[in-house]
């Protein structure tokens, strides 16, 4: 039944879920807020949502460009290289982006009658990005729940997902992980060296998938 909707980037983890959940899936959102990855995100999840056939819409969120303060919402430059439990890369974080970004989302899962929104955060993210975290994710399903009529609930099975178990789940699908954008630099390719890419080599690399990602460095 199709009851759900998608945050979806473009991304490793939001293209597989996509592929594995598609047969409960009525429509995909992509947010572009301005993230120095966010354009070439989107065109792969635009390509996803059109080969599966699933209504795909994209919603700006211009206002955090302009207030919020995030490396990822400046430049390549301003991104840090290194992995995700390093401290700098705390400086990636958009402030409650997911929170926005959900709340968004269950308004239109009600305007159209639809009873979850699926989000992809996974264990990876916990250390760094708050709103990634178990609690806030069930907290945030509380909240829509009792704040809508059809008491729309967040759906993440990731949750307590590594990155890896992502992949080899998307490698059980028969994804190509090349059709999706990881790095935070926004480049025509892959930089090699930001928390994204680190992470993404190493998930393909323990699911035994030939990466075909085409790296800088």
């Amino acid at each position: 039944m199709k009851d759900s909707v998608i945050i979806t980037s473009g991304g490793m983890d939001s293209t597989t879920m996509l592929y594995d959940y598609k047969d409960q899936i009525a429509l995909a959102i992509t947010f572009d807020y301005g993230s120095t990855q966010n354009g070439r995100e989107r065109q792969w999840a635009i390509t996803h949502c059109q080969r599966l056939g699933i209504k795909h819409i994209v919603i700006r969120l211009d206002f955090m460009h302009r207030y919020f303060k995030s490396a990822l919402l400046e430049s390549a430059d301003a991104i840090p290289d290194g992995n995700y439990n390093d401290e700098n890369m705390k400086a990636t974080v958009v402030p409650f982006r997911n929170g926005i970004m959900l709340a968004i989302a269950c308004g239109i899962a009600e305007s159209n009658g639809l009873k979850r929104v699926m989000i992809a955060n996974h264990a990876g993210d916990h250390s760094i990005y708050p709103d990634c975290r178990g609690e806030f994710v069930d907290a945030m399903s509380a909240a829509m729940r009792s704040g809508t009529y059809e008491h729309i609930e967040v759906f993440a099975p990731y949750t307590s997902w590594s990155k890896t178990d992502i992949a080899r789940r998307g490698k059980a699908l028969g994804l190509d992980y090349s059709e999706t954008y990881s790095c935070y630099k926004g480049g025509e390719h892959h930089c090699g060296t930001c928390g994204t890419c680190t992470e993404r080599r190493i998930a393909l690399r323990e699911a035994g998938i030939d990466d075909k990602t085409i790296y800088l460095h």
